[in-house]
């Protein structure tokens, strides 16, 4: 096991001479791996809580931008950070609290398809995300994995935890089986929620993935905490998996009834539309090593630039957003369609790397 250097002790000291914790308890944080999916509202304190405990690496997974009605309740974010990338700003926030923290970012949305080599790794995922497809998704990709899996809802005044796949415990599966069909739950933005709610979540879901790496206390396998805040009623309910309850062995489909559509086009059919003559618009927004190295033309810009000018953008002309891999250009073409409500923005589906594959 790595040693404690003498500003690590003096650091964790408060921390390190609790019953449960100790040298050995900092030691394990030092050299644990601990994945925070979503850096919202839950993600934020958590991320906040997981870094200044001392954990040596800790991965960041979010692919949308700061936008100001996020702000009252995602704390590791300030006004002036509006159209900037929460991983980026998380990533820097974090390191001001603790250079020691190495922190790794995954600026994608995540999917079926890259899940199992994101969170293949981590000793502990917290899923800090605010719909039911993901949540699935992360369910059954840690419970495929072995990973324990560290749950966090919010809704108004009302929060839940929960801990799964822990030492054999229940899955997301054994308390909540099927994924809500539309329409049987609210929207992803029309309920709302009290700023500080995802707070008392979030720091509930941090302590729990300290207490599952340093073998502190009885995490909450088996059991869901339940919090309102009007009143402060607080209630444990215990739970266990169906007798008939099979683990998954495979990814299934998870369609998100409440997401945004963000439009794209195939490298396939960009080809012909610029073959053709017709007028397409495009942002490459790669380094400009990457761009000169190879491109398709149009014009190499940083993303920060198109959010800080939406309005300058032509609204006559097809505009594509082009990155390596389509990952950061979903997410610039997703906030300029759905919140600079600009209509006329694609995304190259699989970026530069998918174009070379089928094109050049």
């Amino acid at each position: 096991m790595s040693p404690l250097s003498d500003f690590e002790i003096k650091r964790y000291h408060r921390q390190i001479i609790l019953p449960g914790i100790g040298t050995e308890g900092q030691v394990k944080l030092k050299e644990s791996r601990i994945l925070v999916i979503g850096a919202g509202g839950l993600g934020c304190p958590a991320l906040m809580y997981l870094t200044t405990a001392g954990v040596g690496t800790i991965g960041i997974v979010d692919y949308d931008t700061i936008d100001i009605s996020n702000i009252h309740r995602q704390v590791l974010y300030t006004t002036g950070d509006a159209g900037k990338f929460k991983t980026v700003v998380a990533a820097q926030r974090l390191l001001e609290m603790n250079p020691d923290c190495h922190i790794i970012t995954y600026n994608t949305k995540i999917n079926r398809l890259n899940i199992m080599d994101i969170i293949g790794g981590y000793d502990v995922v917290i899923d800090g995300t605010d719909n039911f497809p993901t949540r699935y998704l992360v369910s059954d990709a840690t419970e495929i994995l072995s990973i324990p899996l560290v749950f966090g809802a919010v809704y108004q005044f009302y929060g839940q935890a929960s801990v799964f796949n822990y030492k054999n415990g229940p899955s997301y599966r054994c308390l909540f089986p099927e994924q809500p069909k539309p329409g049987e739950v609210p929207s992803c933005s029309s309920a709302g929620v009290i700023g500080v709610m995802p707070g008392i979540i979030g720091s509930v879901q941090a302590g729990e993935a300290i207490k599952i790496v340093t073998g502190a206390g009885e995490p909450l396998s088996g059991k869901l905490l339940q919090i309102d805040m009007l009143d402060f009623r607080t209630e444990i309910i215990k739970f266990s998996c169906d007798k008939n309850y099979t683990t998954p062995d495979t990814l299934s489909e998870y369609a998100d009834q409440c997401e945004s559509p963000v439009k794209s086009v195939s490298p396939h059919d960009l080809e012909k539309e610029i073959r053709e003559g017709k007028q397409v618009c495009i942002y490459d927004i790669r380094q400009a090593s990457e761009f000169n190295r190879f491109n398709i033309g149009g014009v190499n810009i940083k993303a920060e630039e198109l959010f800080g000018k939406p309005e300058s953008l032509p609204t006559d002309v097809k505009i594509v957003i082009v990155c390596e891999t389509g990952d950061v250009s979903f997410a610039v073409a997703d906030y300029l369609q759905n919140n600079a409500q600009i209509s006329n923005v694609f995304n190259l589906e699989g970026g530069i790397k998918n174009w070379m594959d089928t094109i050049d």
